[in-house]
Parts: C-alpha cells; structure tokens; sequence
C-alpha cells in the first residue's frame, strides 16, 4: 500500500491525553508516513512544535482558529508571536486560519480581521495556508481572491462550484472521512471537479472518522477508508488516490523527501 499523508491533524487535543505517544509511536508500523499538525492558538503552537520535535514524520503550522477569538481577546501582538513560531524548521505552514459563521453570536468583522492578519503573515513569509470556512463561503472566497495565496481548503464541504474557484486561485482542496458518510453527495460532486494534482486527504482527527469509525476516535490511519470512498467516485484504485495524495501534499507544503 503507497505511503499516506494525513494532511490535517490535531493530535494535541484531549482526546489523545491516555495514549498520545503510543498512538504515535504505531503510525509508521500502519503506513502513515506524514502528518501535518493544524494549529488553533498560540498555546496550542508550542504543543504542535513538542511533538514535531519529537516525531520525525510529523510537521507543523501556527496559527489562530476563527472559534478561537474575537481578536479583542488575542494577544496584541500575535502577529509577532506567530511570525516568531513560524521560525522553527518543523512549522512549514499558517494554519489553521478562516471564517466559522456556523454558532450563534459569532463576530464576523473579528474573524475577517484576524484572517487577513494571518493571511498577511502567510504573505511576508512566503508560507503555504491552511484554510477552515464554514457557513461563510463569500466572505471567505472575497478574502482569498484579493489575497491569492498558496495553500489548501481544508475539510471542504462547498460545492462543485466554489472548488472549481478555489482550484482556479492555485490552491488545493482536502477531504476528510466525509466523504464516506451517505449524506456526501455534495462533497462527492465537488470531489469530481478537482483536477489530480489538487487534491489531498486528510483526518481533522480526532474528529470526522470515516466510515465504519463514524462517532469513534479519528487517527490517521483510518485516511484508507476515505481514500476508497475517492477511489469509487474516480475510477481509480485506493491504493493510487493514496499515492497521488502523498506527492501532492509534498509539493502544497513544499516538503522534501
């Protein structure tokens, strides 16, 4: 079986507190040959940079969450904070960074604020972005047009049509276990207007387990079951989605190996 690249994790959240290392530690034996830790705040950067200190395999982004404001509440100086991060060799992106419109009360102008901030920072360091939009696909597609960076839409759940706009501003698209959930339909139509060398896979672990882990714990190794679920609606083999997913994650966060 080819290599896989989990393209968007969280192993520094609570559910993996009783077995982080173990877990971990069995991930080359399941043929997960890279991992790319998403970051939601400044706290949780310093967690990501332990663990990428520690696991040869596992890389790093910093960044703040759009759940994770307003921006009244972030240090002043954040910009600073996450441009002095980005200095270490295991952080090769900005992430996880976007809009999230979905619970009540949310503070849209906020958000934008601290998107554009993150996407400057991206900009002045020449760094790829990791991309979280929910409920706030016009704003986030009115941002991204004005910024152009080089980076991914992670997790995506738009339409056929917004990928196609996203792939055309050069950046790449990530699916996770959803596409294995029978309420897909979207994503599965969305997944067929994604030229080869745009998509990725990805967990969003522990969160989004695939099918038939639905509700479970999420790992990267479960990425299998969403590469067979592509697989079925592109004709190809899970064995191939794996290994054209590897290669293109190689080259969004321009990785050498």
């Amino acid at each position: 079986m080819s290599k896989i690249f989990d393209t968007h994790a969280h192993y520094t959240d609570s559910a993996f507190d009783e077995d982080r290392h173990e877990l971990l530690s069995s991930m080359p034996d399941k043929n997960v040959a890279l991992i790319m830790q998403a970051c939601t705040d400044i706290q949780d950067a310093q967690r990501i940079i332990a663990l990428a200190d520690k696991y040869d395999y596992m890389y790093g982004s910093v960044g703040i969450h759009p759940e994770n404001i307003p921006i009244s509440t972030a240090p002043e100086d954040a910009y600073q904070q996450l441009k002095k991060l980005a200095e270490h060799k295991k952080i090769i992106a900005i992430g996880e960074i976007g809009l999230d419109y979905h619970y009540e009360n949310y503070d849209r102008n906020a958000q934008i604020e601290l998107f554009r901030m993150q996407l400057s920072l991206a900009r002045e360091l020449s760094m790829p972005v990791i991309v979280h939009s929910r409920d706030a696909t016009e704003d986030c597609m009115n941002i991204l047009r004005e910024f152009r960076p080089k980076g991914v839409m992670h997790c995506f759940s738009g339409s056929a049509e917004t990928a196609k706009e996203v792939i055309a501003l050069g950046m790449y698209i990530g699916f996770t276990g959803v596409l294995t959930f029978k309420n897909a339909k979207k994503a599965l139509r969305a997944l067929t207007v994604i030229p080869e060398d745009r998509l990725v896979l990805e967990t969003d672990c522990p969160y989004m387990a695939p099918v038939p882990y639905r509700g479970k714990r999420c790992d990267s190794s479960m990425i299998i079951h969403t590469a067979e679920a592509a697989a079925d609606v592109l004709g190809k083999t899970a064995d191939e989605i794996l290994k054209l997913t590897y290669e293109n994650g190689l080259r969004l966060f321009e990785i050498v190996k």
